[in-house]
């Protein structure tokens, strides 16, 4: 078993995303500058977007923190949108996830700008990755393509099955791996809640990949020998033997999965690094795209 360390990988992307933008300073270029736009006091959300804004200072773009309270109405929202839509400095944005209750995410995410939808949540970015044109890649599937492709995993001709089929990381994923390109080339299984004989299709992936938000769902007799295992999961769970009270797992049960793999990813440490790096990679490239 080896640990596919998404730390280490998007260590390497920044380093060169910090030669990329120190170039650019030298010849007297316009840097990177990331907006982000938090809403309420969600902990996770709040831990998130600050990774975000630490990863822009030390690659060396500009970043903004934009926050408002919970109380925020969707029309204000939409303003502030509209106005970072409209800002020449910025060059890319995103509205951080969960919104509150009365906010409507759909109609916030089809108010930003295509061109500086660093995220890839816009419908006009995940139809052109449909039709492999250029635009935004979904920062985590993205994330979790360049982990592959940075690591040298094998998938042309693999059987991956993606648990979960959400438009932020399951359905574009699946696209993803399964066209003809490197990494790519899989066959791929979409699972979700309504799939019978699950047990039995995770048994028949070459790759596995956990996006359905269950803690520790995936156990190890879902997986069979040498797997790959990408674990998307997140979730704190409580544990008293912690001085913050709680920890983060994955949507694999870690310890008792780990030794039947070939690889796997941590939590945390694994696929959240690369989410990251990958919307960095998006937002020099949206600076790029729009001829700064």
């Amino acid at each position: 078993m080896q640990r596919l360390n998404g730390k280490t990988t998007a260590e390497e992307i920044r380093a060169e995303l910090k030669t990329a933008v120190a170039s650019r300073k030298q010849k007297g270029m316009k840097i990177p500058h990331l907006a982000a736009v938090l809403v309420g006091n969600d902990g996770g959300s709040m831990s998130y977007v600050g990774a975000k804004v630490k990863a822009c200072d030390e690659i060396g773009f500009n970043s903004s923190l934009i926050r408002f309270e919970d109380t925020l109405t969707e029309q204000e929202l939409l303003n502030k949108v509209e106005e970072l839509n409209q800002d020449e400095e910025i060059d890319g944005f995103i509205v951080q996830l969960p919104l509150p209750k009365h906010i409507n995410e759909t109609k916030i995410t089809d108010h930003i700008s295509p061109n500086k939808d660093v995220d890839g949540f816009h419908p006009m970015n995940l139809g052109n990755m449909l039709l492999n044109l250029p635009g935004f890649l979904p920062a985590t599937p993205a994330g979790i393509m360049e982990l592959l492709k940075r690591n040298k995993i094998e998938t042309s001709g693999k059987h991956c099955v993606v648990l979960g089929r959400s438009n932020i990381v399951g359905t574009p994923l699946s696209i993803m791996l399964s066209r003809n390109s490197n990494p790519g080339n899989c066959t791929v299984t979409l699972a979700h809640s309504r799939t019978q004989n699950l047990k039995e299709l995770c048994l028949q992936a070459d790759i596995l990949i956990a996006a359905i938000g269950k803690p520790e769902f995936v156990t190890k007799d879902m997986v069979k020998d040498d797997a790959v295992i990408i674990d998307v999961g997140t979730t704190r769970v409580s544990d008293s033997s912690r001085e913050r009270g709680w920890r983060l797992v994955g949507d694999v049960n870690f310890a008792e999965v780990a030794p039947k793999t070939s690889y796997i990813t941590p939590v945390p440490g694994g696929v959240g690094p690369m989410t990251i790096a990958s919307l960095m990679m998006n937002t020099l490239k949206a600076m790029e795209l729009n001829g700064k």
